[in-house]
């Protein structure tokens, strides 16, 4: 598992801790019942500490599956 993706797994597993990391390679808003705006929001935050930049808030809605996040944070820190 690459940084970038274990780095991202922690901070699903600090905003979902009752989701199985084994799940977490898969969770989306359809899958995690807990993926709600106040989880989304928490979400961004905590993932804006870890790596350290801000994400666009309007980028949000797009960002409803772990892969998406990680796609997501892969294009921004290759142009960081």
């Amino acid at each position: 598992m690459d940084d970038t993706r274990q780095r991202l797994t922690n901070c699903f597993q600090v905003v979902f801790p009752d989701l199985p990391e084994a799940k977490i390679a898969t969770a989306s808003t359809s899958s995690v019942s807990a993926w709600d705006s106040v989880a989304a929001i928490t979400l961004m935050n905590v993932i804006e500490d870890e790596f350290g930049f801000q994400m666009d808030l309007d980028d949000l809605a797009d960002l409803d599956s772990f892969e998406k996040v990680y796609s997501y944070l892969h294009k921004r820190l290759q142009v960081a």
